[in-house]
């Protein structure tokens, strides 16, 4: 190396480091790069910050120096209309603005923090940039496991995710799984109480909190019941009342919860006939908070340090995770207790020890494939407009068809023509109201699954069928379609042919349960050929028949239930766009996709109507209303749908549904003595009465049949109660049809968390059993068995009437609300107006007229109602007409605003009833009172003033 001079040499590092400080950003038409010095090899070497629009910011970090090019399938909006945004440096930091948000970056870490246009600070990413890329190889795919750390308060709270069947309301301290479930709904979308929302662009196996797999118990010191570190001691019962004992041994791990790796049982013992119980002591090197999950079928109860901790029960097919927590001191013993009643069951007994790393004030997001870290940061003044920046993102709503706000009626399946008919004849014979029922699976011959074909036999002529209940019953039907196909099938050999179908089920030999057993597989719908051959088929056998709408069943997907999480992934592996690890979670979005984007072509002038048991960003788009799965009727499983539906509505996605009284039953109600038959038939009526306030309302579930004169006689309280709200459902028509449009105009959320309206009153963060429909009631279901009062808390700011009585309550306090056996609490917002229509068996039976607002005086308000043509696109078009509300509480005066818009059939002419509520006239909501007064509408604006 030749000498060089000190000066010169100083003034080359110097213009070099010049050069590299300049280089490390670059300002772009919609944002900016930003080169990293990387520090380890997890860090990323580009992060770009991209200005989608004024409150929305997409931020990428890159391994390498490019950017991935994969297409996203979540994300809709590609091209972004153009925003003043500025950027500027610092102290050492850039800063890239626009007039609701600033975005600061620390150029050496890519650190990003984000503030609203006041500067105050929402969120930001750890100081060492908090990006984690890892390398990986997952399914033979050299790739990269991502995780993004941001640092958050210790008063944040979070919601959203999709639906889990865990209770929880605020996840803050809880970890999420993302991953596809029967009972599990995955939507990567978070809402923070601080009014911000994180999309997560991934499709593969995600974690929100600890990132850790559970361990075996025997992670943790055992001992069995005599004090010897040896396990636990296991006693193995002939008999379900664990008194005949059969055998006692020790054991060091309770394994049994997967059909590909069953675990041991003793010689002699049927987990179809007998029981178990685990019973000892743990202890732990380490002192800190342990984590345990007793995931499990059948009857199972779990004792630990003494306390009743676990007391569940789940169909023998469907395990599931029970989450306890428990901190431990280092060496100290602490009693386990677990009586298992399998009935044919799974069960496994994990654990986690405390996570050195796990910091309280940290928020964590990891995916386990990945190119690169890719997230939206979305603010808003409120959740509301968070959603909406998420529907900017991943695409907006379109109109449900009206009858689908209706009620509907399904079993686990109607086995014929003329059994399915029969109970849409009793409903109208009986004056139920009814808009739906519904065809679950097996309608083909037992050997042709996949044919979409009726089995003659028992539908002899379907199409004759749907014309019956459309022309003589005024009902509709939606009918279950499946991804999967019998082997040998004329179907199957046709995806076969194309490379279209997932073989490896194929090749395991595995069998379904129907008759005895047949080999199948799923199609692949990430690809567009696959999508398209599936509708020429449906179409061809189903829809061109008349059928009004889809249940698109078993979507997760689940081709087999309950084998290890790596052989789930071998069955739907590879798909047409990569490795199923990659886009595992994925698979409803394009299933959804290929229906609506056909349907549409096949008739545009029909609105698509889709319902699935999994869920996933973006499926909103294509018509798709999703349901909690196959959950147990138990009480327990029936207060857990409420919080799982909130969540999974301030997700983005805002047409949900369970099913009322819980898909699969306990053997006791089968054939119920007394005692059990009341219990059914009240939890039965509690889930309806909620189900009346649920976005979409349904009855469905295995044997005992749910129609409501299957559950009770008609002079019984729960069949009074079920038939009272049906009707109560139509008459809230006009209001729920309205927030049907504000969804698909205005973005709105029909099912609302609390803190979507009262995010200023801290005591709602974590109320997950109480929640708003639409901006005026007050739900509060009742999920305990023989409850007759109700512990409701009344949100801070407003004052509130009972609907039932017109009581009015000042906010911010908590009550003791009456719940009788036929009633659930229902509040109206001060300020509401609530509009109602006339008494309808079905939703299009008449003209919404007369309407009678109730308005609910104490405070302002305003409500628009919003009418089209109920089951065409011509709302696309403009052609729908909105009539506005409002009510100003200093003049007492209501004004019915001038009618925005027209569209074919609509009244010209309509009358408005109006009843007046205040403190000092309560009013129940009674349409058989004469009104406080009367108004001839034409559509021109009139004002009413209260008497």
């Amino acid at each position: 190396m030749r000498n060089i001079p000190w000066r010169i040499l100083v003034a080359s590092i110097s213009l070099g480091m010049l050069f590299q400080t300049v280089d490390a950003q670059q300002k772009l038409a919609d944002g900016v790069l930003f080169q990293i010095q990387k520090q380890k090899e997890t860090d990323p070497q580009r992060v770009k910050i991209q200005v989608c629009s004024e409150n929305i910011i997409r931020v990428t970090a890159a391994p390498g120096k490019s950017f991935s090019t994969r297409p996203s399938l979540m994300v809709s909006k590609t091209k972004w209309k153009e925003v003043p945004w500025s950027l500027k440096e610092k102290d050492g930091r850039y800063e890239i603005s626009t007039s609701r948000l600033t975005v600061r970056v620390e150029p050496k870490t890519g650190a990003v923090s984000f503030f609203d246009s006041r500067g105050t600070l929402l969120l930001q990413e750890n100081a060492s940039g908090g990006k984690i890329i890892t390398g990986a190889e997952v399914m033979g795919e050299r790739t990269f496991h991502i995780r993004q750390l941001f640092d958050s308060p210790e008063d944040e709270a979070f919601y959203g995710l999709g639906g889990h069947q865990n209770g929880v309301m605020n996840y803050r301290g809880h970890d999420v799984d993302l991953w596809q479930h029967n009972i599990v709904d995955v939507i990567p979308f978070l809402v923070s109480s601080k009014n911000y929302g994180i999309l997560w662009d991934n499709y593969s196996h995600t974690k929100f909190g600890d990132t850790r797999e559970h361990q075996p118990v025997s992670a943790l010191t055992l001992y069995n019941k005599l004090g010897e570190k040896e396990g636990l001691t296991a006693e193995c019962f002939a008999d379900e009342n664990l008194k005949s004992l059969l055998k006692t041994t020790v054991e060091t791990a309770i394994a049994h919860e997967f059909t590909d790796a069953p675990g041991t049982y003793p010689s002699g013992f049927d987990v179809n006939k007998g029981s178990i119980r685990w019973s000892g002591d743990l202890a732990s090197q380490r002192t800190g908070v342990h984590k345990f999950n007793l995931y499990a079928s059948g009857y199972v109860k779990m004792w630990l340090n003494g306390e009743l901790v676990v007391d569940a029960w789940r169909q023998n097919w469907l395990p599931w995770s029970n989450l306890v927590r428990l901190s431990m001191e280092a060496g100290k013993k602490y009693a386990v207790t677990i009586e298992w009643i399998p009935g044919g069951g799974y069960i496994g007994f994990l654990c986690l020890g405390p996570d050195a790393a796990e910091n309280t004030s940290t928020l964590s997001l990891y995916s386990e494939v990945a190119d690169q870290i890719d997230y939206y940061f979305v603010a808003g003044d409120n959740k509301d407009q968070v959603v909406q920046g998420y529907r900017q993102i991943t695409g907006a709503v379109p109109m449900m068809p009206k009858w689908a706000m209706g009620f509907w009626q399904c079993r686990e399946r109607y086995k014929s023509q003329d059994e399915l008919l029969s109970v849409v004849k009793e409903f109208r014979k009986r004056q139920i109201p009814l808009d739906n029922i519904v065809q679950d699976w097996f309608y083909w011959k037992e050997d042709q699954w996949g044919s979409h074909e009726f089995d003659p036999s028992r539908y002899p002529d379907p199409e004759g069928m749907v014309k019956t209940l459309h022309n003589d019953l005024r009902a509709h039907i939606m009918i279950s379609v499946w991804p999967k196909f019998y082997v040998g099938t004329k179907h199957y050999n046709e995806f076969k042919e194309r490379g279209w179908l997932y073989m490896h089920n194929v090749e395991k030999g595995v069998k379904d349960w129907v008759g005895p057993g047949y080999v199948s597989t799923f199609f692949d719908p990430f690809s567009k050929g696959a999508r398209d051959l599936y509708w020429k088929h449906v179409n061809e056998n189903i829809f061109s028949k008349g059928f009004d709408a889809w249940w698109v069943d078993a979507t997760e997907p689940d081709l087999q239930s309950n084998v290890t999480p790596t052989e789930r992934l071998l069955r739907m592996h590879p798909t047409a766009l990569g490795s199923a690890a990659r886009y595992e979670n994925a698979f409803s979005l394009v299933m959804t996709k290929g229906i609506y984007e056909n349907q549409r072509k096949t008739r545009p002038d029909q609105r698509v109507f889709q319902l699935t048991r999994s869920a996933y960003a973006g499926q909103q788009r294509y018509a798709a209303a999703t349901w909690s799965g196959d959950v147990p009727s138990r009480w327990s499983a029936f207060k857990q749908q409420i919080a799982a539906g909130l969540n999974f509505s301030l997700s983005g996605i805002p047409y949900w549904t369970t099913d009322i009284g819980g898909f699969a039953p306990e053997a006791r109600y089968e054939h119920p003595n007394d005692t059990d038959l009341e219990e059914w038939r009240e939890l039965n009526t509690r889930w309806f009465q909620f189900g009346a306030f649920c976005p979409l309302f349904r009855s469905h579930g295995e044997f005992p049949y749910r129609e409501m004169f299957n559950i009770a006689p008609e002079e019984h309280p729960a069949f009074k109660s079920m038939l009272a709200y049906d009707k109560l459902r139509y008459r809230l028509m006009p209001y729920i049809y309205s927030l049907s449009g504000m969804v698909t105009q205005n973005d709105y959320t029909i099912m609302r968390p609390l803190v979507m309206d009262f995010g200023n009153d801290r005591n709602v963060f974590g109320i997950g059993d109480e929640y708003m429909f639409g901006p005026a009631l007050l739900v509060n279901p009742v999920t305990e068995y023989k409850a007759r009062t109700r512990t409701v808390y009344l949100p801070a700011g407003t004052g509130w009437y009972d609907l039932k009585t017109g009581k009015r309550y000042d906010g911010k306090q908590t009550i003791e609300a009456d719940a009788p056996y036929t009633d659930i609490p229902v509040f109206v917002r001060e300020g509401s107006i609530l509009p109602c229509g006339p008494e309808m068996q079905y939703t299009t039976e008449k003209p919404a007229d007369p309407i009678r607002l109730f308005v609910y005086t104490g405070a302002s308000g305003l409500f628009t109602l919003y009418e089209d043509e109920n089951v065409n696109y011509n709302y696309e078009k403009g052609k729908f007409s909105r009539i506005p509300f409002s009510y100003d509480e200093k003049t007492h005066v209501l004004t019915i605003g001038a009618r925005q818009g027209k569209y074919p059939g609509m009244l010209a002419k309509r009358t408005f009833e109006i009843t007046w509520v205040s403190g000092q006239k309560p009013a129940a909501l009674d349409f058989l009172l004469n009104p406080d007064a009367t108004v001839t509408y034409n559509g021109k604006q009139q004002s009413v003033k209260m008497e």
